[in-house]
């Protein structure tokens, strides 16, 4: 399986400071399976590339599936009958960068957990086990959520926590994920519809949004330089989270 999304992220700010931005961007939906197709590959180099060391564990040192399905395992989720995806930006040439990846647990179609593997400038990485306590579909209206514990904008705080709401259907993909420090915080989105990857998508790709992830490091980079313009108090790097996974609490309930 491999799907080509063709997908827009929002970023909303809250609080005092208002900041505001959308754009395109390119994610695949794989399970791993047979994944060298055309313009994109795994574990070799091509115009687009997914990498298992980037995936599943500590950042470039990731185990890719095995890591996941043992995060499961772990938690007691039966993975026998299970579908594993991951939904990821892939790599561009030789350039790797994701602010966020996800790897789903689908039975019957239906997401009934989920990581999200979250990644910052400074080179760390997070990772927040989604479900619900006895492993239910996870429905578009249920919030998920986590305290937040990783430094990932200069411009927030260590503090709040993430209220996640994850929809994967037969045809779409509809991420929200809102973080929430009294009345600051940030809201960020991703949608966009599941098609097949073809090499003719993964082309255009590559002509709309030129360069791929280092597109989206200069676009990280440039919204950060307009919150400066705008006064927002600057955070230096804080220490990496230890361990690595935060399991989310009080899961399940509809969104308020």
């Amino acid at each position: 399986m491999l799907e080509h999304i063709q997908a827009q992220t929002v970023h909303a700010r809250r609080g005092n400071l208002k900041n505001t931005f959308n754009y395109g961007v390119d994610f695949v939906l794989t399970d791993l399976g047979k994944t060298n197709a055309g313009l994109l590959s795994r574990n070799r180099f091509n115009l687009w590339s997914i990498w298992d060391r980037h995936h599943g564990g500590i950042r470039g040192e990731g185990n890719g599936v095995a890591w996941f399905k043992e995060v499961l395992d772990n938690r007691g989720f039966r993975t026998e009958g299970a579908q594993l995806l991951l939904l990821t930006q892939p790599s561009f040439l030789w350039f790797h960068f994701n602010p966020v990846s996800f790897w789903i647990a689908l039975v019957d179609g239906a997401p009934r957990a989920f990581v999200a593997e979250v990644n910052n400038t400074f080179g760390q990485r997070h990772c927040y086990f989604c479900a619900h306590g006895d492993f239910r579909p996870i429905e578009r209206g249920d919030t998920l959520i986590a305290d937040k514990l990783m430094h990932v904008s200069p411009f927030q705080k260590i503090a709040g926590h993430y209220r996640f709401n994850f929809c994967l259907s037969e045809t779409r993909v509809d991420i929200r994920i809102s973080f929430e420090n009294g009345d600051q915080g940030v809201l960020a989105t991703l949608s966009g519809q599941r098609r097949p990857a073809t090499s003719a998508s993964l082309a255009w790709a590559a002509i709309r949004r030129p360069f791929g992830a280092l597109r989206v490091l200069v676009l990280i980079h440039w919204q950060a330089a307009i919150l400066s313009l705008k006064r927002a108090p600057f955070l230096k790097k804080q220490p990496a989270p230890s361990p690595l996974m935060t399991d989310s609490r009080n899961p399940g309930g509809a969104v308020e």
